[in-house]
C-alpha cells in the first residue's frame, strides 16, 4: 500500500521500502512498559502504559530518543501483539495507554486497538506526536483517540527547516491540534486527576529561542484559552549531534525559562505544566532495550 500518511508523502510502497520516518509498514516496537516521567495527569502514581514506536517523520537534530528515531533500535510485532501488549499494560494498572510516535503506524494501531477494544480495554488512548502531521489521517482516528498529546516545536519556518527539516511545521501543526480538538474538546479529569479526554500541547523550549516559544503560547492561548492545556518544557538536552547549530549546545538557563513562565502568566495562562530545570539530563531518557515487547 502506497504511505502518504504524514506531511512527507514519500508515495511509496513501505511493505518493501522504508519511508522517511525510517520504517517498513511492519509494526516496530522499542519499548513497552509503565513511564513515570509524563505530566501528572497521564502518568499519575501507577504510570502512563507507554508504547514507543520506532521510528519518526521529523528526525529532529536534538532528540533525546534518536536511538530509536531513525528506527534502528526496536522489534517487529504483529497487529495481534500490539494489542495484547495494550492488555498487558492495563493489567499491570496502566492509566492510559500511551502511543509515543505512533504517526507512521495509524493504519496498524486502529487495527490492534479494535482487537484489544473487543478483549476488554477500556483506559484512555494518548496520542504522543509531533504534530507533524495530515488532518486527513487524523480524522481516521476520532473515536480512537481519547486524549491528544502533541508537540508544537517551532513557529518559525527557517528554524523547523533547520533543525527537523520540516517545512511549514508551523501551519501544519495549528492545522493537526485543531483537528485534535474538534474530535476530542476541552479537558475532562476522573476523581483522581487523571485525564479522561481532551488536548495537552506540549513546547519545549530552546535556549536562545525566546522569541519563538512567546509566539506558540500567545497564539495557542488566543485560540483556546484554558481548554487546551499546555505543557511549557524545560528538559532540552545538549547532544553532541546539535554541536553545529549555533546556541544549542548548552541547556536552557533559568532566566529564559523563567521569561517564558512569566509571559504565559502574563497571559493569564491557569492550566499548564511546567519543569524543573534538573530534567534537562539524559539519565530522564529511558532504556529502549524492548522491555514489555
Amino acid at each position: 500500500m502506497i504511505c502518504n500518511d504524514c506531511p512527507r508523502q514519500c508515495n511509496i510502497d513501505r511493505s518493501s521500502q522504508k519511508g522517511y520516518c525510517n520504517s517498513y509498514d511492519r509494526i516496530k516496537l522499542a519499548r513497552a512498559a509503565l513511564h513515570m516521567w509524563e505530566e501528572p495527569c497521564i502518568s499519575g502514581e501507577n504510570g502512563s502504559g507507554a508504547i514507543f514506536f520506532s521510528g519518526c517523520n521529523m528526525q529532529c537534530a536534538f532528540c533525546q530518543n534518536k536511538e530509536i528515531a531513525h528506527g534502528d533500535t526496536g522489534k517487529e510485532v504483529s497487529v495481534e501483539r500490539l494489542a495484547q501488549i495494550m492488555l498487558e499494560l492495563q493489567e499491570k494498572k496502566a492509566n492510559n495507554i500511551n502511543l509515543v510516535t505512533p504517526s507512521h503506524y495509524v493504519n496498524q494501531i486502529i487495527d490492534a486497538l479494535d482487537i484489544a477494544k473487543r478483549e476488554g480495554l477500556v483506559i484512555p488512548i494518548v496520542y504522543n506526536s509531533s504534530s507533524y502531521e495530515r488532518v486527513e489521517t487524523l480524522k481516521r482516528l476520532e473515536g480512537y483517540v481519547d486524549v491528544y498529546l502533541p508537540d508544537c516545536k517551532y513557529y518559525d519556518d527557517k528554524l523547523a527547516r533547520d533543525l527537523s527539516k520540516a517545512t511549514n511545521y508551523f501551519d501544519t501543526a495549528w492545522q493537526a491540534i485543531a483537528q485534535m480538538y474538534q474530535q476530542v474538546g476541552p479537558c475532562s479529569f476522573d476523581e483522581k486527576g487523571m485525564i479522561k479526554s481532551g488536548v495537552i500541547v506540549r513546547h519545549l523550549v530552546l535556549p536562545g529561542h525566546i522569541s519563538d516559544s512567546k509566539q506558540i503560547i500567545g497564539r495557542l492561548y488566543k485560540e483556546y484559552g484554558d481548554d487546551v492545556y499546555l505543557s511549557i518544557m524545560s528538559q532540552y538536552t545538549p547532544l553532541r549531534e546539535v554541536e553545529g547549530y549555533p546556541g544549542l549546545s548548552r541547556k536552557l538557563s533559568r532566566r529564559e525559562y523563567d521569561k517564558i513562565l512569566d509571559y504565559a502568566i502574563e497571559l493569564g495562562v491557569q492550566n499548564a505544566f511546567m519543569q524543573e530545570l534538573c530534567v534537562a539530563s539524559e539519565s530522564f531518557i529511558p532504556e529502549f532495550d524492548c522491555e514489555g515487547v
